[in-house]
């Protein structure tokens, strides 16, 4: 059975030296999805300008529906400028306010979260108050609720995310994001520490943390499975997150053992740091 996952979030054009590229984890994540044959669909909004037309068309190229993409005639199109001159250590200057800062629900949008297999969000495209509302109404599905963390400073706050995580059934995080979690929480920043603490005093099934080019480890009940990644040409690390968390989802939807949903998912997120920009085109078979 074809599994269905909804993603809520910023899509955007990555404004690198090179040129504008397609980008925004969700909208990554959403197309990652699709191309490893599960039925996914993003939540987000554009600007009513060429800008927004081209990434509509652009989604577009991959069959991918655009029906819960919301058009907003006040706001532009989102625009990130891209500093890549370091490829494994990419940084953001994201603009502000956006259109994806106003997406408001629908009855469609709240039937496709209800109807899901998982529902997969994150902080960026929460930082404004409207889209955080229609957030909190979808979070009260009972689907599989997937957080990917995604801190773009100046844009988080913990009040917030203390809020989202009590809907939080598997919560996703990087290295850098694991230290914010110890500084606030006041604790040691220690995979064993942090996760044992959120596992402690949130409602979470299991917690993910990547670890850039040594791999990622989940933590579920205690235990710890790890991997250390694959070693490949970086060409940019753009969207090798993103990619890693659609595997994630892919073989958790599937049931695999934990051990190879990591195996997957550090695959698939080596597989696409090889390769310019967030969304390549692939097959599986490529993997």
């Amino acid at each position: 059975m074809q599994h269905k996952v909804v993603v809520f979030g910023e899509m955007l054009w990555d404004c690198l030296p090179s040129g504008p590229v397609p980008g925004g984890a969700p909208m990554n994540v959403t197309l990652n999805l699709h191309q490893l044959g599960l039925d996914s669909r993003l939540i987000s909004a554009i600007g009513n300008d060429a800008e927004g037309e081209q990434l509509i068309e652009f989604l577009k190229t991959f069959n991918l529906p655009v029906d819960l993409i919301q058009v907003n005639e006040a706001h532009e199109t989102s625009k990130v400028l891209v500093n890549d001159e370091d490829p494994e250590n990419i940084k953001y200057t994201i603009v502000s306010p956006v259109a994806w800062d106003f997406i408001h629900w629908t009855k469609e949008m709240d039937h496709s979260v209800a109807d899901s297999d998982a529902f997969v969000f994150g902080t960026l495209g929460v930082r404004n108050s409207e889209s955080l509302t229609t957030l909190l109404k979808l979070l009260h599905h009972k689907t599989l609720r997937v957080f990917d963390a995604n801190f773009r400073p100046p844009f988080y706050d913990f009040e917030i995310i203390e809020t989202l995580l009590g809907f939080t059934d598997i919560l996703k995080i990087n290295e850098d994001e694991l230290e914010i979690f110890a500084d606030y929480f006041v604790i040691d920043p220690t995979i064993e520490s942090v996760c044992g603490h959120l596992d402690t005093h949130f409602p979470m099934d299991l917690i993910c943390v990547t670890q850039g080019s040594k791999g990622a480890i989940i933590y579920k009940n205690g235990e710890i499975f790890s991997h250390s990644g694959y070693k490949v040409q970086v060409a940019d690390s753009i969207g090798a997150g993103d990619a890693f968390l659609s595997g994630f989802v892919k073989t958790y939807l599937d049931k695999l053992p934990l051990d190879k949903v990591l195996d997957f998912a550090c695959k698939l997120g080596a597989f696409v740091a090889s390769k310019k920009g967030g969304t390549p085109r692939y097959k599986i078979s490529e993997l």
